[in-house]
């Protein structure tokens, strides 16, 4: 994948992260639970990506800020990033693109778009619901159920990504029952998960803004161009986008850290402790315990739409001449996505989709000086090319027309 498209997709998902944190601020939950979710900015960007080559104005320029790359090479780096992600082991990407019969699409925009569905809206709110829900399903082996996008007559188009992941552990774990005897799961029986292996080199420890955070890997199966999976434990009270940020920031590289083979004897990290034991066999020991999930979550992207630069698009019709000569808005966006981590793997799916509108041409305004002009009196005028300054014409109007 080209460095640059990857390290802009992590970038938002960052910051995407971090909204969490302030989200948490606002609302004045301090006691760091947060609520469980999951999201894939690595399935929006894309749609980003098309939108912003369509756009012109400061639609435009929001979307390349929020993308983190040019907006005149997005569309090409949507194509390569959408045929990457598909040639990664147990990853599966795609587009589609849904549009009213009657609307024009701009030849060359559609002609970057990369391969993926492209069918029609009929304006006929079940059929269309059936058939994105349809889509949305078979390209997330039914993780994703219905596609998250309002349909019916005043939808013109609807642009959407699928991406889904499905890894199987190189070692599986064993499934234990658990039952924390405090903090926020204290007393609830829950279905742990249980693994020993010789390699503490995948638990670190990575100190962020807000404290330490301790990571453990979890290899998918062996075998080029795999995926693995990463545990992040923070200390008790911690905002989830703290900790979501500090780990983005270790496996991208950004943030230093120290293996459990580096860490001395003690309390080394949140929920980590190492400790030198006699043993019959040379190599470390790392025993591995944590919970099994599954979770679900929606995203109204319009929530935060400066984030995704959509505050513009969204705000009044008109932004995408490169789209379609017809005035499109955004009038939904919004992301399904769910996650499950078990004994066995990993599994993980999204569907993202923009919806479009129809609307008035969008008008211009501007502050600007007045001055008033009456013309009552006999006076000349000019006619002048413009190109060239050229006065074709000069007259005099002494005598106006009247009315008989």
């Amino acid at each position: 994948m080209d460095n640059s498209t990857v390290e802009a997709v992590n970038r938002l998902t960052a910051r995407w992260a971090a909204r969490r944190s302030a989200q948490s601020a606002d609302t004045g939950d301090g006691d760091g639970d947060g609520d469980g979710t999951v999201f894939t900015a690595a399935g929006l960007w894309p749609l980003l990506a098309l939108l912003a080559d369509g756009a012109d104005g400061p639609a435009r320029t929001e979307l390349a800020e929020a993308l983190g790359i040019p907006a005149d090479s997005a569309a090409e780096a949507a194509r390569e990033l959408l045929t990457a992600l598909d040639g990664v082991r147990g990853v599966r990407a795609a587009t589609g693109l849904w549009a009213r019969r009657d609307l024009p699409l701009e030849a060359a925009w559609s002609a970057r778009l990369p391969a993926g569905t492209r069918a029609t809206l009929t304006g006929d709110e079940d059929t269309d619901r059936k058939a994105l829900d349809a889509w949305a399903a078979e390209r997330t082996g039914g993780l994703v159920e219905k596609m998250p996008v309002e349909v019916g007559p005043h939808v013109e188009l609807v642009l959407a990504s699928a991406l889904a992941l499905q890894l199987t552990w190189e070692q599986p774990f064993l499934e234990r029952p658990v039952r924390p005897s405090h903090g926020p799961w204290g007393g609830r029986s829950l279905r742990g998960l249980a693994v020993t292996h010789a390699f503490p080199e995948r638990i670190r420890v990575a100190r962020g803004p807000s404290g330490p955070v301790t990571l453990l890997r979890v290899p998918g199966a062996p075998g080029a161009r795999g995926a693995d999976v990463h545990l992040l434990l923070g200390e008790p009270g911690d905002v989830p986008g703290d900790v979501l940020t500090t780990g983005i920031a270790e496996v991208t590289g950004a943030l230093a850290s120290s293996t459990a083979r580096e860490l001395p004897d003690g309390e080394a990290g949140p929920g980590l402790s190492l400790r030198t034991v006699d043993s019959s066999s040379p190599e470390p020991v790392a025993r591995i315990g944590t919970v099994a999930f599954g979770i679900r979550a929606e995203h109204d992207l319009l929530e935060h739409a400066e984030l995704f630069g959509l505050a513009s698009a969204a705000a009044r019709p008109g932004h995408f001449p490169g789209i379609s000569s017809v005035p499109l808005a955004v009038r939904s966006a919004r992301q399904s996505a769910v996650a499950r981590f078990h004994a066995e793997g990993f599994e993980a799916a999204a569907v993202t989709a923009v919806g479009m509108f129809r609307g008035a041409a969008r008008t211009r305004s501007y502050r600007v000086r007045q001055a008033e002009f009456e013309v009552d009196r006999p006076f000349g005028f000019l006619a002048v090319d413009r190109d060239s300054g050229l006065v074709l014409f000069a007259g005099w109007v002494a005598d106006p027309d009247t009315l008989t």
